[in-house]
């Protein structure tokens, strides 16, 4: 094969110089029709590499039969092979395969052990499609960190007690179910039932929620891994625990899938393909057929679509949500009030309990400023943005992170006046209306050596809520913002900062309670927290998607990046698309249904460029 160092960077662009090269027939006798010796054994084998989506058919070395080697090779096993003047890793997606007439085939270099079994290949194949990117991503992802040559023996099945919850009980009578369980509910006997089953799956949002679950799952005696951690041992059998990647982690003998918090954004993944691990989940529950169980204290519109709605008792519902206090600031003195209402004071000074936490998804000492002297706003002249003050002295653009002094274009005057503060001013309005000193956290924040210890006052973006494991309150500052945010599942993102905040403060039977700031307290996100009943939502959004033919009720696709208007171009106006935008550089392609968007996306040629394609565009 033909290339070297100087053809790594454009593999994408010129594959000729990874095709095999012509060989002439030779035909003789120690060689069948295709010139290749007798008894040889031949793979194919998928790159890893970003840039190569297509699989190369390889010969297995003879002498591998003779070391075991050989033996050991199957669907999925990782190998190194030379491909275009370099060594890289790859996966074996087919076995004994008839290669191409008139080639020559080289030789694997090395095994590098076990991989995704056939199952969790074809899984992956399936979402390559569904989310219109590249295999070898979603293999890397199922594939192990180290080198895996064989497997452990099964763990013994563990005797196991039916659980005494009505609702888990309920959960794996049917294939499909969403069970509605309040923050304050423990998912704990819901895995313990899924393990009855046999060998099973739960994914958690986070790894941390993942390790904090299995450590609960073994103190009670039963055999569990972390997915990708502890690859082999997963793939050996027992319950298998972990977060979005676990999705594509090996179990022995799959009998239960479970998902908890299936509305939580960090089962989507960021980089392309964009999958959703709460879809991969359902889809490998389908193909294994057998049930999967979905959980959430507000199911997503795609879930409640999707299963059978299992819900606890009321009584047990409501205890499990905080008491919500609304400060309704449309009664508040225009002239006076700023961000903290006057109702705060008592919360922030300790009255109520400590520590307390206060939200606000706004970065820096202020989003918006006005000069003082001639009430222009402050804008970048090159993007017309509104200028960010991240610090006394500086103004910086949100776009492009440029620098400039604090100083009006129109009249050159210093003094501004601040319309819309971030947490780092408010951290200071805070200390003086608390009287005490307030903690400001972001996701830029050390959190290491126990720095968010000991505080009363904490001041920060949403991330705050991640960032500590308990609190007497929690107070969104100016929770309009989210629930007005342009994006089609504002509503449900607002409900899930909701939900977040209340599992710091625990249920009202133990005295949890909520502070929201709002102009909006007949907002349905606000009234179903208030209540105890998330369906006042799911139904609002229902109709609400539904009129404007929206996911669930169709399918979405974002195209950005600089070749996206030739994409774009190239796609046309198939029968059943509707094509939305550009709007700052990006378009919306919506189809009837998943299906017909993939094929849509899968049958236009991808221009030369970075081009980002997210299907279920979380914030779209």
């Amino acid at each position: 094969m033909a290339g070297g160092t100087a053809d790594q960077g454009r593999l994408d662009l010129d594959l000729s110089t990874t095709d095999p090269i012509p060989a002439e027939p030779t035909g003789g006798a120690g060689s069948d029709r295709l010139g290749l010796p007798v008894g040889s054994r031949v793979v194919r084998v998928l790159p890893d590499l970003a840039a190569i989506d297509r699989p190369f058919d390889y010969l297995v070395p003879p002498a591998w039969a003779d070391d075991g080697r050989g033996e050991r090779l199957v669907v999925g096993s990782r190998v190194r092979i030379s491909l275009a003047g370099r060594r890289v890793g790859g996966w074996v997606l087919e076995d004994n395969v008839v290669p191409p007439p008139g080639v020559e085939l080289r030789q694997l270099t090395k095994s590098s052990g076990l991989g995704p079994s056939s199952e969790v290949i074809d899984l992956a194949r399936w979402a390559s499609h569904r989310w219109a990117g590249r295999l070898n991503g979603l293999l890397g992802t199922a594939s192990p960190s180290n080198v895996v040559e064989s497997l452990p023996r099964p763990p013994p099945r563990p005797t196991v007690q039916p659980t005494v919850n009505t609702w888990g009980m309920r959960a794996f009578q049917v294939q499909q179910t969403i069970v509605r369980l309040p923050p304050d509910a423990d998912v704990v006997p819901l895995a313990i039932e899924a393990a009855r089953k046999g060998d099973a799956l739960v994914l958690l949002p986070t790894v941390s929620a993942a390790e904090k679950m299995a450590a609960r799952l073994h103190s009670k005696g039963l055999p569990v891994s972390l997915a990708q951690r502890q690859w082999a041992q997963s793939a050996s059998g027992g319950l298998v625990v972990g977060s979005r990647s676990a999705a594509l982690a090996p179990v022995g003998n799959l009998a239960a899938v479970v998902v908890v918090d299936e509305h939580d954004e960090n089962y989507q993944e960021e980089r392309a393909p964009t999958w959703h691990a709460r879809d991969l989940a359902i889809e490998r529950a389908r193909r294994a057929g057998i049930p999967c169980v979905l959980t959430s204290p507000s199911p997503s519109l795609e879930a409640l679509e999707w299963g059978e709605l299992v819900v606890p008792s009321r009584k047990e519902e409501r205890d499990g949500w905080p008491i919500l206090d609304l400060h309704d600031r449309r009664d508040d003195d225009p002239m006076r009030s700023g961000l903290l209402g006057p109702r705060l004071v008592e919360i922030l000074r300790g009255a109520e309990g400590d520590p307390v936490v206060c939200v606000l998804n706004r970065r820096g000492r202020s989003r918006l400023l006005a000069c003082n002297a001639c009430g222009s706003l402050v804008r970048c002249s090159e993007h017309q943005v509104p200028l960010i003050q991240e610090d006394e002295d500086m103004l910086s653009c949100p776009v492009d992170g440029a620098r400039r002094p604090q100083v009006c274009d129109e009249c050159g005057a210093s003094r501004f006046k601040n319309l819309r503060a971030g947490v780092a001013r408010l951290r200071e309005e805070l200390e003086a209306l608390a009287g005490r000193p307030a903690l400001e956290v972001t996701g830029d924040t050390d959190v290491t050596d126990g720095g968010l210890t000991g505080h009363a006052v904490y001041i920060g973006t949403e991330a705050l809520l991640y960032r500590v494991d308990s609190a007497a309150r929690v107070v969104f500052l100016e929770f309009d913002q989210e629930l007005l945010a342009p994006r089609m599942r504002a509503a449900e993102q607002a409900m899930a900062l909701l939900i977040r905040a209340a599992r710091l403060v625990g249920g009202r039977s133990s005295g949890g309670r909520l502070v929201v700031q709002t102009r909006m307290p007949e907002h349905e996100v606000l009234q179903a927290v208030l209540h105890a009943d998330p369906g006042r939502l799911a139904e609002a959004e229902l109709a609400r998607r539904r009129l404007l033919n929206l996911p669930p009720w169709s399918a979405l696709a974002k195209v950005s990046g600089p070749p996206a208007g030739e994409f774009i171009a190239r796609l046309g106006s198939p029968d059943g698309i509707d094509l939305m935008g550009p709007r700052d550089g990006a378009w919306l392609v919506r189809a009837p249904d998943h299906g017909r968007l993939s094929e849509v996306l899968a049958a236009v040629e991808r221009p030369k460029g970075r081009l980002r394609i997210e299907v279920d565009p979380p914030r779209a």
